[in-house]
């Protein structure tokens, strides 16, 4: 009965490890969409800063020619 038991638990314990690294794989495959996200977001912001500064620079070009 004892080795019974203790074959039972084994088996459970051995289910919980399996449970958890499939967690943690699904998390880490969560974060790295987050993360490619997040890059697709920091480019496309950097390339509207860049769009931005041209336009300023663009401007103050213009005025600088209708001035002089």
């Amino acid at each position: 009965m004892k080795r019974w038991l203790v074959t039972i638990a084994a088996a459970l314990l051995a289910g919980c490890g399996a449970e958890v690294a499939t967690t943690a794989a699904t998390g880490a495959a969560i974060k790295k969409r987050e993360v490619e996200a997040a890059q697709q977001t920091k480019a496309r912001a950097e390339e509207k800063i860049d769009q931005a500064t041209q336009a300023i620079q663009q401007r103050a070009e213009q005025q600088g020619n209708v001035n002089q």
